[in-house]
């Protein structure tokens, strides 16, 4: 038996739980899918052990390398609120100049078919949804923006704030990273933040960070409209007979297989998973994969180059919550430098401890000495799409990439900045590869940053999504995660798939004849 809504929406992330939150208040009858459960709330969610070298909530599995033909396991979460779970909540909005043609050493990033004032007022909805904190007009490379930040910068601790002067005596623009944490500094006594030093990759114990369950799905669930099922893994989406349109979504659930409809669904299952199960749910009027006459279904799968990086300062840095300053001077390049090209952004991260820099120095005397001084970054390049960089499922629906870089040569630039700025930062020469934290310069298994596999456009031969982000080939079936991603720039993903849902949100809501009600700030953050 079939049960039947006005909207599904499959998966709980960034893209689907704000799709439904934004969707709630319409009174249209929503069913949110989740393949995972409720991450636990336990002492091990702060656990460096338990997270880092038990892999305690790691739960996705195993993927396929193939270009080696290896098993490996990708950086992938599936509970509610999707990888915003262990997110490192830092919400940049896209340079204005990352959606045009961009040229780097490897090519071009091309243009997206929207400009940025286009999403301009969707990423501050989205930055007060998420309650961001940061400063406008610090970072040189900070796009126009209607509204300041919805919460002030967070505070450095003494040795950031250090950093920071430093950075600046040496000629670059430091600013206080845009962090989605519920920290309310002024009023500590009603923050949910507690300024831990296990934020980064971390669950949050005390609900402190705004990932999609907490500021989405469980505000939507208070809707008598909305229902969430967990454990329900969609195994295909299958089509009316004139393949125009999604009749059924099969999930399996408790090892039984179910079946629901709605006037609309929405796939939001993360770029690489939500291309798995397109691909999975070819058909004879689909032959190669639900909605793929582009053949682009899979392909141009971008994950940025992302390196980990571990400085040793020269003075202690006792920081406990240490991801609030960035350095975007080298962003789109070094004007006085010999590489003409982009090279990307440098942020901090959350701080290593003795655990942590246990992994990798296996061999330390005393690695908590070590993890005393220790400074951690975050450097990311862009990456350029390519259809041979791609996802494939065999028939048990088992997912392989293909994915070779690009850029490389720009993000070695990078690295060597980074490096050239030690002695200003008053560290020592020698930088830590970060391999068992967050993987050192992220190979394959670095998937948190995926996007690209089913870009939007308005020409069908060369795109799989409209400019609503609904499948060209298909009438009721629309993607709201970063599979839309025409290029990947280089900050983090997430800010632009929540704006981005919210766009899509008002598109359907329109479509189906229902407003979305405007919430005031200050009520988004009663939320």
């Amino acid at each position: 038996m079939t049960d039947h809504y006005d909207v599904i929406v499959i998966g709980s992330g960034a893209g689907g739980g704000t799709l439904t939150h934004a969707l709630a208040p319409t009174g249209a009858r929503i069913l949110l899918l989740e393949r995972g459960g409720w991450l636990p709330r336990e002492p091990e969610n702060w656990s460096p052990a338990a997270v880092w070298a038990d892999g305690r909530y790691r739960n996705s599995g195993q993927w396929t390398d193939l270009e080696t033909g290896e098993p490996f396991t990708p950086k992938q979460h599936y509970y509610v609120g999707g990888n915003t779970k262990v997110y490192g909540a830092i919400l940049f909005r896209m340079r204005e100049r990352d959606f045009g043609p961009v040229q780097h050493v490897d090519g071009v990033s091309p243009a997206w078919p929207l400009a940025y004032a286009d999403l301009e007022p969707y990423y501050t909805r989205a930055e007060q949804l998420y309650q961001v904190h940061g400063e406008r007009g610090v970072d040189p490379t900070d796009p126009p923006s209607a509204a300041p930040y919805p919460a002030p910068p967070i505070s450095h601790e003494p040795r950031i704030a250090q950093l920071r002067a430093d950075l600046a005596a040496a000629g670059m623009h430091p600013f206080e990273l845009p962090n989605g944490i519920l920290i309310d500094e002024a009023r500590p006594h009603l923050s949910a933040c507690v300024r831990c030093a296990t934020c980064d990759g971390f669950p949050c114990l005390v609900n402190g960070k705004a990932d999609a369950q907490t500021v989405c799905v469980e505000p939507a669930l208070r809707y008598p409209n909305v229902t969430l099922l967990t454990g329900a893994r969609v195994t295909r989406l299958e089509t009316a007979s004139s393949g125009r349109a999604v009749e059924r979504v099969v999930v399996m659930r408790d090892g039984v297989r179910e079946e629901y409809s709605a006037d609309l669904v929405v796939l939001a299952a993360g770029a690489i998973n939500s291309a798995a199960l397109l691909l999975q749910s070819a058909s004879p009027r689909h032959p190669e994969g639900l909605g793929n006459s582009s053949g682009l279904v899979g392909r141009n799968l971008m994950l940025h180059n992302n390196s980990s990086l571990i400085a040793f300062s020269k003075i202690p840095n006792p920081t406990r919550f240490q991801k609030t300053l960035g350095i975007n001077d080298f962003y789109f390049g070094d004007p006085g430098g010999d590489f003409p090209y982009p090279l990307g952004a440098m942020q901090m991260l959350g701080k290593s401890d003795a655990v942590l820099i246990g992994f990798d120095v296996p061999e330390a005397p005393d690695p908590a000495e070590l993890a005393r001084h220790s400074m951690d970054f975050w450097l990311t390049t862009e990456d350029l799409p390519r259809a041979t960089n791609q996802v494939a499922v065999d028939r048990d629906g088992h997912i392989g990439l293909r994915y070779r870089p690009t850029n490389l040569a720009a993000h070695e630039e990078l690295r060597r900045r980074f490096v050239g700025l030690l002695d200003a930062m008053q560290c020592r020469q020698d930088v830590l590869e970060n391999y068992s934290y967050r993987g050192g310069r992220l190979g394959i298994s670095g998937v948190a940053h995926q996007n690209g596999t089913a870009r939007f456009g308005t020409d069908p031969r060369s795109s799989a999504l409209d400019l609503n982000c609904r499948m060209h080939d298909l009438g009721n079936l629309y993607v709201a995660d970063s599979s839309f991603f025409v290029s990947s720039s280089a900050v983090n993903p997430t800010l632009t798939i929540i704006a981005n849902a919210l766009r899509v949100a008002d598109h359907l809501a329109e479509r189906l004849g229902r407003s979305v009600p405007a919430t005031p700030a200050a009520a988004l953050a009663a939320t």
